[in-house]
């Protein structure tokens, strides 16, 4: 697991209703538990704890540890200076307790004639994960006082050491770090403890995952992401003009490439319109469609196409030698269906419901949600790209790991709704997300406009109802 994991767990496991208060609590009683096993009772113990939620978490070690033990917290920094709610919380608590001596050291000169020399054990929580360059004052000189008892008095971290990964770190002889250890630790000892981090939250999807996902990358039109949506046919418009409008909320550009007959009935300012001759799509329109994929980051294409035995040769093709992220939904599912084999080497999303998995894999989705997550991931794993399933709860793998979403509603039967599902997820390809997050942030996005359309008319809407509270559900994950 990656660092950047920490934040999306902790977001969504406060959308599961697990607080902040309770991850810190956890967290520093877990510290003070390892200590314990590991040294014993009866030890005098200075805690360094800085103004973040590292420091936090040191607050609630250090009063869990002042049972036995006789504590001494050093706060680095000025206390006007604690940031978050919950470690705020537990600084006010620390400063009710008459058996936990506190020291304020507001800059370094308050830290260079501390004498260490008579605790048994050193608690490093000046500075966590997020923590980027070498550390400034007075952390900095924290770091270095603790150092200077490295060797004579055991120094315990919490988390990682205070600097790491930079040469002004703390040189502890273990850190404590949370529920599992991360791919970014390297060169000092981990103790993983668990800090009450439910099973779901291995799989679920959530307004974590979004924030992160929904990162901007630049300031000029087009650096922000460029959607390709192929679609249309003599029969259909709307399907493709769904796909275009929803993903246009969250890219700069989107071209909408279709037929010129159905191209005819789209008035829309926000997406460039590229209409190609004739009524359906067909081999014939192959290379131009190649050019406007080498524009664009990603691409959507099968909405509204239709089942011509030309346009489903249009489809192989184009897949075959794209080169681009890809989403095949619908129409272009049943295209591809047969010859699998085209997708080799190529990064896409397959979206699927039930009977379209069946028509592609030729087994129908089981019920229950571990033996569906299980066969999404197999079936991933086969073909080499991500899989989402869409269904009561979306399952959606890469073949390594699965995810599900559970946002949505009954009113989401509505036709169209794949449609934007598909427009979201290619938007995200866009924006430079990869595939697994794409599709798992897409299904969680179009849920979560769905059920924020449902609050406001019910669950009678129309699919270009959830599109319009597309903003709404971004700006939703971004205050969460």
């Amino acid at each position: 697991m990656r660092i950047e994991d920490v934040y999306v767990w902790d977001i969504n496991a406060k959308w599961l209703g697990i607080s902040p208060f309770q991850l810190m609590e956890n967290a520093g009683s877990g510290v003070a538990r390892t200590i314990e096993e590991r040294f014993g009772k009866g030890l005098r113990i200075a805690v360094f704890s800085g103004t973040g939620n590292n420091g936090g978490d040191g607050f609630v070690t250090a009063r869990h540890l002042s049972f036995d033990n006789e504590v001494t917290l050093f706060l680095v920094g000025d206390e006007v200076k604690i940031r978050s709610e919950e470690a705020r919380h537990n600084w006010e608590i620390l400063k009710r307790l008459d058996f936990v001596e506190i020291k304020v050291l507001k800059d370094s000169a308050y830290i260079r004639n501390l004498d260490l020399s008579g605790y048994d054990v050193i608690v490093d929580a000046l500075l966590g994960a997020g923590t980027k360059g070498e550390p400034r004052e007075p952390i900095r000189s924290a770091i270095e006082k603790i150092n200077e008892y490295a060797g004579r008095v055991k120094i315990v971290s919490i988390d990682l050491p205070s600097g790491y990964p930079s040469q002004i770190r703390v040189k502890a002889d273990f850190a404590v770090t949370f529920q599992w250890d991360k791919e970014e630790y390297e060169g000092f000892e981990r103790v993983v403890v668990k800090i009450g981090y439910p099973r779901e939250l291995s799989h679920l999807v959530g307004p974590g995952d979004a924030r992160f996902a929904l990162r901007k990358r630049g300031q000029h039109k087009g650096q922000n992401g460029k959607l390709l949506v192929i679609g249309g046919s003599e029969n259909y418009y709307g399907a493709p003009y769904l796909t275009s409008k929803a993903a246009s909320y969250l890219v700069d550009l989107v071209y909408l490439a279709m037929p010129s007959l159905p191209a005819g009935k789209i008035t829309d300012p926000d997406l460039i319109l590229r209409p190609f001759d004739g009524e359906n799509f067909s081999i014939e329109h192959l290379n131009g469609l190649l050019e406007l994929a080498e524009k664009v980051d990603a691409v959507v294409i099968g909405s509204g196409m239709g089942l011509e035995d030309e346009t489903k040769e249009l489809v192989r093709e184009f897949v075959r030698r794209c080169e681009r992220p890809m989403v095949i939904d619908a129409d272009g599912l049943k295209a591809v269906a047969g010859s699998l084999d085209i997708l080799r080497g190529k990064t896409f999303v397959l979206t699927p419901h039930a009977g379209e998995f069946k028509v592609l894999f030729g087994v129908k989705p089981p019920e229950s949600l571990l033996e569906r997550a299980e066969l999404v991931r197999a079936k991933s794993e086969e073909i080499g790209g991500v899989v989402l399933l869409k269904g009561p709860y979306d399952v959606i793998s890469d073949g390594k790991t699965w995810k599900y979403n559970r946002t949505g509603n009954r009113g989401m039967t509505t036709g169209g709704t794949g449609d934007v599902l598909a427009g979201l997820v290619g938007a995200l390809l866009a924006l430079g997300n990869e595939p697994l997050r794409s599709a798992s942030v897409g299904a969680f996005l179009n849920g979560l406009a769905g059920d924020l359309t449902a609050e406001e008319l019910g669950e009678n809407f129309t699919a270009i109802e959830i599109i319009k509270r597309i903003p709404k559900a971004v700006k939703w994950v971004e205050e969460f």
